[in-house]
C-alpha cells in the first residue's frame, strides 16, 4: 500500500538533525521528521530542583522536561498556554513523557548536584511531534553533558545509552510506521513507543481510536516501531560517533 507521501508502511519520514543550533544553550538540535520541526535545547542549571533539596538528596542530578507548540506551529493559530494562565493536559502529559524518557539515557549520580532542563519546541507541526522531541532531546542531552565533561564539572559522561521514539498505527486496516497528521487523524489505532539504544522499551502509548485491536495487531505494530527506531539510533550514533553538525535519513 502506497502512503500520500509515496512512502511505504514501514518507512520513516525523512529525518534530518542539526546540532548546535542554538548559540547559549548546553545542547541544541533541530530535528525535523517530514514536516514536523522541533527545536530541543539542554540548559545546565547548577542546582538540583527544589524537592531534592527539600528532601536533602545529596550527589544526585536530575532530567527534566518542558514541551510547547509555536501559535503557528499548526494550520491555524493557536493560543499560547502562557496567555492562558495554564499548561493544557496534552502539554503536561508530553512533557512528563520527555522527562521520564531522558531519564532512562543518564545515571543521575553521576550527573552531579546540577539539573538538565529539555526544551522541546514544536515550530511545525505534522504528526509525531513528542516522539521527535524525544529523539531530538537525546542529542541535546548528549552534547550538555559533553559540555560538562570538557569543562571538568563531572569525571565521566553519564549516558547510559541512546533513546529514541517513534509512533506506529493502524490506518484502513493496515500497519504503519511514523504516521503524519493526516494518518494520525484517522488511525483506527495510534501509538507511541519509546526505547533504549539497546532495545529495551520505555514507554508503549496505545489507543484504539475506533474498534479494538488483536494481539496480533499490537505485536505487528511492535515490530514496526522497533525497526524504525533502530534507524534513528542508528543516526544518532553517526552524529556522536563521527562528531557531525548534520545528518539526514531518507530523501531529505
Amino acid at each position: 500500500m502506497s502512503r500520500d507521501d509515496g512512502r511505504k508502511t514501514d518507512e520513516l519520514r525523512p529525518v534530518t538533525i542539526i546540532r548546535d543550533y542554538i548559540k547559549h544553550a548546553e545542547g541544541a538540535v533541530l530535528i525535523s521528521t517530514g514536516d514536523t520541526k522541533v527545536i530541543c535545547t539542554a540548559s545546565v542549571d547548577e542546582r538540583q530542583p527544589r524537592f531534592m533539596r527539600e528532601q536533602n538528596i545529596k550527589e544526585q542530578g536530575w532530567v527534566t522536561a518542558e514541551y510547547s507548540m509555536l501559535p503557528r506551529s499548526t494550520s491555524e493559530r493557536m493560543q499560547r498556554e502562557a496567555s492562558q494562565g495554564r499548561l493544557g493536559g496534552r502539554t503536561q502529559e508530553i512533557q512528563r513523557l520527555i522527562g521520564r524518557s531522558l531519564r532512562a539515557a543518564i545515571d543521575l549520580s553521576s550527573l552531579g548536584e546540577r539539573t538538565i532542563w529539555l526544551d522541546c519546541d514544536v515550530i511545525q507541526a505534522d504528526g509525531g511531534t513528542r516522539t521527535a522531541a524525544i529523539t531530538g532531546a537525546f542529542l541535546a542531552l548528549w552534547d550538555a553533558c559533553k559540555t560538562l565533561q570538557e569543562q571538568q564539572k563531572i569525571n565521566e559522561l553519564p549516558i547510559i545509552d541512546n533513546i529514541a521514539a517513534t509512533s506506529v498505527g493502524i490506518v484502513d486496516g493496515i500497519p504503519m510506521l511514523d504516521l503524519c497528521y493526516t494518518e494520525d487523524s484517522t488511525a483506527d489505532v495510534d501509538m507511541n513507543v519509546v526505547m533504549t539504544g539497546s532495545g529495551k522499551f520505555i514507554e508503549i502509548q496505545g489507543t484504539a481510536e475506533h474498534n479494538p485491536f488483536s494481539r496480533e495487531d499490537y505485536d505487528q505494530l511492535l515490530d514496526l516501531a522497533v525497526s524504525g527506531i533502530q534507524n534513528l539510533v542508528k543516526l544518532q550514533n553517526k552524529i556522536m560517533l563521527e562528531n557531525l553538525n548534520e545528518v539526514s535519513f531518507g530523501n531529505s
